[in-house]
């Protein structure tokens, strides 16, 4: 009897678009989907549970949420890494032969940079704002070379 109620108890708090046998391991599948798209509503659909469960487990646990960051900085080199091979090899065409969305990609990856700062923060055990600092750095010095590169060829023209 206890096990009907527990039963009809997992059916009840299923959420909208739940699969009725919830998969315990739900947690590591929607993490590694995570990680593959950066798209939480996708992976929450694939691992068979709601993007309200999804949410409130990141809520409530810490180390979930750590997780979830860490899966979407894995997503986001991804994306990143996806967007450079596309650039260098010039592939701009999809597997369905529709041009690349490049631009969104570029978005996205905008979008995210404050998640992937956090999460290379974490990792490296430093702080967001020293992450943005070494970002800045090197961005800056790249300019400085670019600039040198122009001056260079200006001089030799």
């Amino acid at each position: 009897m206890a096990s009907i109620r527990k039963r009809t108890k997992i059916k009840s708090s299923l959420k909208q678009g739940e699969k009725s046998g919830l998969n315990r391991h739900w947690r590591g599948l929607f993490l590694d989907y995570l990680a593959e798209s950066s798209n939480v509503s996708l992976s929450a659909r694939n691992a068979g549970i709601s993007t309200s469960r999804a949410y409130k487990v990141r809520r409530a646990e810490p180390e979930f949420a750590r997780l979830w960051l860490d899966a979407l900085y894995e997503g986001y080199l991804h994306l990143e890494m996806e967007v450079l091979r596309r650039l260098r090899e010039g592939d701009q065409q999809t597997r369905d032969s529709d041009k690349y969305d490049f631009a969104n990609a570029i978005r996205l990856l905008a979008a995210h940079r404050d998640n992937a700062v956090r999460a290379q923060a974490s990792h490296r055990n430093v702080s967001a704002a020293q992450v943005r600092a070494s970002i800045d750095r090197k961005v800056q010095a790249i300019r400085e070379q670019v600039m040198k590169e122009k001056d260079r060829k200006g001089d030799v023209a």
